[in-house]
């Protein structure tokens, strides 16, 4: 199996090559996305346990999120309408790439070029001054990054529920006009103004001690564990008081949410998304993992949403070369994959 990553990951690495090898803007660095790192800079094991029929594989069961499916057998009907029965399969799968980059249309995760996007606002990641200054804003870019199918490992297609099988660019923030405005990020979700009172906010404590056991509050739709004490409103800007790992993690797990609000990420853990993908227009935050890429790796382990970054984060900035972030998004998929 050892031998499968590391050929696998070297092929993949020698046909993007040309993207490693890019001369880099100094300002937009080059995250070497496509290269070596791809084998050893990735949590393999993080992919584990695999769920068949109900039964665990390479792992125990605490990694499986709350609210995923405890069935072993299921049925889902093909294009011609017929049922097929089948057995499922449930496991954690890397599925996004979200970059934060403060110079617009910087792309470290395509070898530190700069897309053509002109006259949008530089970002900042803040300081610690307890001033105005400690505001900061970053840009995000999010990819489709279904590595398992790429590599043809693990995944049956039946289990590909988003459509997506490529590394593909999908949303890039220079684009919303909602990112770097708050109040305007704040009419487009009314839900802001009923977590918005101090009652609701203080009970944010509680998802935060669940999120760094590793078991955040999905009901708690509106914290964002020890990050902050709201994920709202959903724009670029947020106080730069903690490292710059929980900052640009927050923001990370903003834009997810924001894909959700708008119909553009669905739920694909539970019974009812055993043969596709759900839309939920709520950010279902035990779906997710999360492992810093750069500009120090997670090889070894992940964290949920809301999870402290004392845990995981400390230490992860490099001044100068390492001040914006790229993290890996997995998420849980129940599917069923049929006998026939």
């Amino acid at each position: 199996m050892r031998r499968l990553f590391a050929a696998a990951a070297l092929a993949l690495g020698l046909i993007a090559s040309p993207l490693s090898s890019a001369v880099a803007d100094p300002a937009c660095q080059n995250s070497e996305l496509f290269s070596g790192k791809l084998l050893t800079d990735i949590c393999w094991g993080c992919i584990f346990p695999i769920k068949v029929a109900g039964i665990p594989l390479g792992g125990g069961s605490s990694r499986v999120p709350e609210g995923a499916t405890k069935k072993a057998l299921c049925l889902c009907s093909d294009r011609a309408g017929l049922p097929k029965p089948g057995l499922t399969i449930s496991m954690w799968q890397p599925a996004r790439i979200v970059e934060l980059v403060r110079k617009p249309g910087c792309s470290m995760a395509l070898g530190g070029i700069t897309l053509p996007i002109s006259r949008r606002m530089q970002g900042t990641k803040g300081n610690s001054e307890l001033d105005y200054g400690d505001s900061a804003f970053y840009h995000y870019h999010t990819y489709a990054f279904p590595l398992l199918i790429m590599l043809d490992l693990f995944v049956d297609n039946n289990c590909v529920s988003d459509g997506f099988f490529d590394f593909d660019l999908m949303m890039i923030s220079e684009l919303d006009p909602t990112w770097n405005n708050s109040e305007l990020a704040f009419f487009t979700q009314p839900e802001a103004a009923a977590v918005a009172d101090p009652i609701t906010q203080s009970a944010c404590v509680a998802d935060a001690a669940a999120a760094t056991a590793g078991r955040p509050i999905t009901k708690m739709f509106w914290c964002a564990g020890a990050w902050s004490t709201s994920i709202y409103p959903f724009s670029g800007w947020d106080d730069a008081l903690g490292s710059l790992a929980e900052n640009t993690n927050l923001l990370a797990a903003r834009s997810i949410a924001v894909a959700h609000r708008r119909g553009l990420s669905w739920r694909t853990m539970g019974d009812d998304a055993l043969c596709g993908g759900r839309i939920d227009p709520m950010f279902p935050k035990s779906q997710y993992r999360w492992s810093m890429f750069f500009p120090l790796p997670e090889a070894r382990s992940d964290h949920v949403t809301g999870e402290s970054d004392w845990r995981w984060g400390m230490g992860k900035q490099i001044p100068a070369i390492g001040e914006d972030s790229m993290f890996i998004l997995w998420r849980w998929v129940d599917c069923c994959s049929s006998f026939m």
